[in-house]
């Protein structure tokens, strides 16, 4: 009787071990499939996320809001400088404070950092002030950058799902696309009753924009810094260093590029002054760009069957237009300098698959990421030279005269590629 007892009792408590081994299994399916809805619904909120963080409504008129508040082109162009230095020297600590701390945390300092980004640009009274701004909110769109991409395909890698990540990063470029053209026309008009409350919705917008990273969630990844972030940084700038020496090709080419990138942003950005300076309030200046924006537009939608019928020619007739551009703006014309405003526009997006394509014909994969990072880098320099001169310039000679000056100086750059047959 002891022994059948017994026997009762093993039997009872195998029974109980199997069931809480069920119990656990279950459990850990179920916090499983909890985990996969919640990484699932990080897609969804991303485009709720980037449509709300690109309706900048302050892109189209902030130049000429510095100037309303007393600042001359000299120091509007030292600010942006200060925008590309901060975005320089906070690159790669950005990335190693998104492995330190998680992407979504990054997200969440960086859309805080471009909220009070906002309050100083709405409540700051002199140059210092907004170069703080300016800081900033360079530094909030570094924690950004890698942090919201790498937490979305991590993401769906999670799900298994990460073979459709293209189709997801289209959809997140249409609704860019879509957001800051709505931004560019609110912007102007509410810009034109006052500039307070362009950048009060711009501070309303920031505040907003940080609700859908709440609700997204950490994908836990096995990355660990394995250096401090000074030796990261020297690291960074070494290899970059050691690709430029080895081809000499790829620093032609990204400063080739550099310098027609930086050229179009000067013309985009300066635009907005010369169009107030033809007399041109700040609505019709919002719609100035609007329809330059939809022919940006068409201009990368249309480069891949260009490139396939042009080549490599493509980059210095995309070159030359955008030198073009600058020459016609000497006539002081509205219809004249939309029109060439556009074609510029037209050409900058088409160029930038060519200079991909010439890229990632020179560079093996593992050295692709640094070659980005090299190529932003140079893109940052010539904006921190090229526009605090050109603005400190403009103030003394007249902002017409700079414009067709590096009109000239660019078409010059080109000729002298063409002639030395140096392959862009």
């Amino acid at each position: 009787m002891q022994q059948l007892r017994l026997n009762y009792v093993t039997v009872g408590v195998v029974r109980e071990k199997r069931g809480m081994n069920m119990n656990h299994t279950n459990t850990l399916e179920t916090n499983n499939e909890t985990m996969i809805k919640k990484w699932k619904r990080n897609i969804p909120l991303d485009y709720i996320d980037t449509f709300i963080g690109n309706l900048n409504m302050q892109s189209c008129v902030w130049v000429l809001y510095l100037a309303f508040r007393g600042m001359n082109l000299a120091q509007i162009g030292i600010l942006e400088g200060i925008y590309h230095a901060v975005s320089i020297v906070c690159e790669v600590p950005s990335g190693a404070m998104a492995d330190l701390l998680g992407r979504k945390k990054c997200m969440l300092i960086s859309r805080v950092l471009i909220a009070v980004s906002c309050v100083i640009m709405l409540f700051g009274n002199n140059f210092w002030w907004f170069a703080l701004s300016f800081g900033i909110q360079a530094l909030g769109n570094n924690m950004n950058s890698g942090s919201e991409e790498a937490l979305i395909y991590d993401s769906m890698k999670a799900v298994g799902n990460e073979d459709a990540y293209m189709g997801v990063y289209g959809r997140l470029n249409v609704i860019i696309e879509v957001s800051q053209q709505i931004a560019t026309v609110v912007g102007g008009i509410l810009a034109e009753v006052s500039f307070a409350y362009c950048y009060g919705a711009s501070l309303v917008i920031g505040c907003l924009a940080i609700v859908p990273v709440i609700f997204m969630e950490e994908v836990p990844t096995n990355q660990k810094l394995e250096v401090s972030v000074p030796q990261l940084i020297r690291q960074h700038f070494k290899t970059s260093f050691d690709i430029l020496k080895e081809d000499r090709r790829i620093l032609k080419i990204i400063v080739f590029y550099a310098v027609v990138f930086t050229g179009h942003t000067l013309l985009f950005f300066y635009s907005q002054q010369y169009f107030s300076d033809l007399g041109y309030n700040k609505i019709q200046l919002s719609f100035i760009m609007l329809v330059v924006g939809l022919v940006s537009c068409a201009g990368a939608l249309l480069s891949e069957k260009l490139y396939e019928k042009l080549g490599k020619k493509m980059a210095y007739l995309g070159a030359f237009g955008i030198a073009f551009a600058f020459l016609c703006y000497g006539a002081n014309n509205l219809w004249i300098s939309m029109v060439s405003f556009g074609v510029a526009s037209f050409c900058n997006s088409m160029l930038y698959p060519v200079q991909s394509e010439s890229l990632n014909e020179l560079i093996p994969s593992e050295q692709r990421a640094t070659l980005i990072s090299i190529n932003s880098m140079f893109f940052s320099i010539g904006m921190i030279v090229l526009f605090p001169l050109a603005g400190a310039l403009a103030d003394v000679f007249g902002l017409t005269r700079i414009l067709v000056a590096i009109g000239v100086l660019l078409a010059a750059l080109v000729v002298v590629f063409c002639l030395r047959k140096e392959a862009v």
